[in-house]
């Protein structure tokens, strides 16, 4: 059974599934569809046309969808997508992607307070972002990644699945996946050793990438280099580092 607090603002061409719930003072725009057992606490706010899959939370004063902060956006529809089990905490904000293209969030993720995902860009599943992380317009971020209280990610920066993107971290090039940054501007500093464990990543396999991390980062002997090192690890036994050295030598 839908719950629909009296004092909520619900736009007739919304779509609401059977079981969502829409706190007071709660506003529902044309366009917005709401899955199964989504629920919208007060003061919360979903913008057309913006799509979230079943189980979504959002909680107050949160804002999905809706006009993109982009100069050069044409006023076309400017849509999110967003699977099931996301959940929105207070002031996270979400725009609609420019000149009728989509924002687009995978499942399970989880936007903290102040947290802010621009528009165009491509999230995946099972990511953290902390309190006020930040990512700019056309920004990839890939499966598994975490980041820390106030970290940010320049526009069509890709972060690479797995990554764990360090408190005030400031990235604007690309994160491999599996790495530790940090730094103002962000640097490699190591393997994403938690964030593997909890995924339940083999020991064998975090070994070989903490191997791999100190061949490709650290400082190497004279006539060393880190193409030289990337060679030699493009046939490694492990496919998280194939897939290390994959993303390090993809074609932008």
């Amino acid at each position: 059974m839908t719950l629909v607090h009296p004092s909520a603002v619900v736009d007739r061409r919304a779509e609401l599934a059977d079981d969502v719930a829409v706190g007071p003072f709660a506003v529902v725009e044309a366009g917005v569809v709401l899955g199964s057992g989504c629920i919208l606490h007060s003061h919360a706010v979903v913008r057309g046309p913006t799509r979230l899959g079943p189980g979504c939370v959002v909680f107050p004063f949160a804002v999905v969808g809706g006009e993109p902060q982009a100069k050069h956006h044409s006023g076309g529809p400017a849509g999110v997508e967003a699977g099931d089990a996301n959940i929105f905490r207070e002031h996270a904000t979400v725009h609609g992607g420019t000149d009728g293209r989509t924002t687009t969030l995978g499942r399970q993720n989880l936007f903290m307070v102040g947290a802010h995902v621009a528009h165009d860009v491509a999230v995946g599943s099972h990511c953290v972002f902390a309190n006020c992380a930040q990512l700019a317009g056309h920004a990839v971020v890939e499966d598994w990644v975490t980041f820390g209280g106030l970290s940010g990610v320049a526009q069509r920066v890709r972060v690479g699945e797995g990554a764990f993107v360090a408190a005030a971290a400031a990235c604007e090039r690309d994160v491999p996946p599996f790495v530790v940054v940090q730094g103002d501007r962000a640097r490699v500093r190591g393997v994403n050793v938690v964030g593997l464990r909890r995924r339940g990543v083999s020991e064998e396999s975090i070994v070989a990438l903490r191997r791999a991390v100190r061949a490709l980062w650290s400082p190497r002997s004279p006539g060393g280099t880190r193409a030289a090192a990337l060679e030699s690890l493009r046939e490694s036994g492990d496919a998280y580092v194939r897939q290390l050295v994959a993303a390090l030598t993809a074609e932008p």
